[in-house]
């Protein structure tokens, strides 16, 4: 394992502590997600965490990605919606994302969804309109 990888040592009582005074079970509300959300927003503003605190974070990340993915999910999205979308956003333009593609004909092609754009394609276009994801791409 990468040396930046590594976790510190946690003291297990003190893990112990932070889990017993939140209860971070997985939560069935909104309600319940919120109150984990909003606890999560009071660690992250800390700049000095435990090794403690660092873990619990990542604990409770994780339960409140698991209900957000279950209950807030993300309609699909077509590739080339999704290109646009994000050129919209970052203000680029149909010259500003050819030379990724290498041929404008191509571009204008997948810009209007009647080409695909492939998963060797995808993650340059990503990287070019900011990084975001290009779904589904075949």
């Amino acid at each position: 394992m990468p040396a930046k990888a590594r976790r510190k040592t946690i003291d297990p009582e003190k893990y112990l502590r932070l889990i017993a005074a939140s209860l971070p079970i997985p939560p069935r509300s909104g309600a319940e997600n919120d109150r984990l959300v909003e606890l999560l927003s009071g660690i992250d503003e800390r700049e000095d965490l435990s090794p403690e605190e660092e873990s619990f974070a990542e604990l409770l990340a994780i339960v409140i990605e698991d209900f957000e993915n279950k209950h807030y999910a993300l309609p699909a999205v077509k590739p080339h919606e999704a290109l646009k979308s994000l050129m919209q956003d970052r203000g680029l333009r149909h010259k500003d994302v050819w030379p990724v593609v290498g041929n404008r004909g191509l571009t204008t092609e997948i810009l209007n969804g009647r080409r695909k754009i492939s998963a060797a394609l995808a993650k340059p276009l990503a990287a070019r309109a900011g990084g975001g994801i290009i779904p589904n791409a075949d």
